[in-house]
C-alpha cells in the first residue's frame, strides 16, 4: 500500500466516523456527576429500605368458614413508640386475593406484639400473609 492510498483510506475513515460532539474530558465529567448523583440517592434509599420501621409474619391461621379466616401474626417494631400499619392478605387456591385488611398497631412499650385478626373473605381462603408494614 502506498503512502497516498493510506492517506486516502484515513481520510475516508475520518469522514465516515466523525469526531464526537463532546470532548472526552467533558463526557467523563458528566458521567462522574451522574454516578455521584445516583450514589447520593441510592445509599440513603438502600439504608432506609433495609431498616424498615416494622416487620411482621403470620404465625398461625385457621379457617373458620368459607368466608372467614382467623389470623395470628407477630409484629416486630424497631421503635415501639411509633404506630405502624400492616397489610394482611388472604389468598384462595388459585392465588387470587380474596380478603385484605390494613391493621394499625398502636404505639406501646414492647417491641414485639402478637395480634389476632378475623378476616372476611370473598370465598374460601387457603393461606394468609402479611404484605408489609409501614409507619402509620
Amino acid at each position: 500500500m502506498t503512502e497516498e492510498s493510506r492517506e486516502a483510506v484515513a481520510e475516508r475513515l475520518r469522514r465516515r466516523y466523525p469526531r464526537p460532539r463532546l470532548p472526552r474530558p467533558v463526557l467523563v465529567v458528566i458521567v462522574a456527576l451522574g454516578v455521584v448523583v445516583a450514589g447520593w440517592w441510592l445509599v440513603p434509599t438502600a439504608w432506609q429500605q433495609s431498616h424498615p420501621p416494622a416487620a411482621a409474619e403470620v404465625t398461625e391461621f385457621q379457617f373458620e368458614s368459607d368466608t372467614k379466616i382467623n389470623i395470628t401474626f407477630r409484629v416486630d417494631r424497631s421503635d415501639p413508640s411509633i404506630p405502624v400499619s400492616c397489610r394482611l392478605v388472604a389468598q384462595a387456591s388459585d392465588l387470587q386475593v380474596v380478603g385484605e385488611q390494613i391493621v394499625v398497631v398502636p404505639p406501646g412499650d414492647v417491641r414485639q406484639i402478637e395480634l389476632n385478626m378475623t378476616l372476611i373473605t370473598l370465598r374460601r381462603a387457603v393461606s394468609a400473609e402479611v404484605r408489609g408494614c409501614r409507619a402509620a
